[in-house]
């Protein structure tokens, strides 16, 4: 398994339209070739900021790194600069293989 996770930094004052944005986004990953989950993650507000996390869980890295180089990538982030900008900086990104798991029963 592999995780892929962006964190945000959006101002109180854009954290509605962001979350507008997120929401009413058109998604592809359902039918791309190893991808598990995606969630979108509203975290804590300090200093007038919110944190945000979108992550993918896919059934591995080469999966995502694939899904990264495809053609409904590019698709889904086609529009990107065409909005306003509503995060503070770049997002930051981290990716994470798995090395246990464990389910309930």
């Amino acid at each position: 398994m592999y995780l892929a996770m962006n964190r945000f930094t959006v101002l109180r004052d854009n954290a509605a339209d962001f979350e507008d944005l997120w929401l009413g986004r058109e998604s592809r990953l359902k039918d791309t070739e190893g991808f598990i989950s995606f969630h979108m993650l509203k975290g804590p507000e300090e200093e007038g900021q919110v944190l945000y996390a979108s992550h993918t869980v896919w059934e591995s890295e080469a999966h995502f790194r694939a899904w990264t180089t495809s053609d409904a990538f590019r698709a889904a982030h086609a529009r990107a600069g065409e909005t306003r900008k509503l995060h503070e900086g770049s997002p930051r990104f981290e990716g994470f293989r798995a090395i246990q798991k464990i389910e309930a029963s």
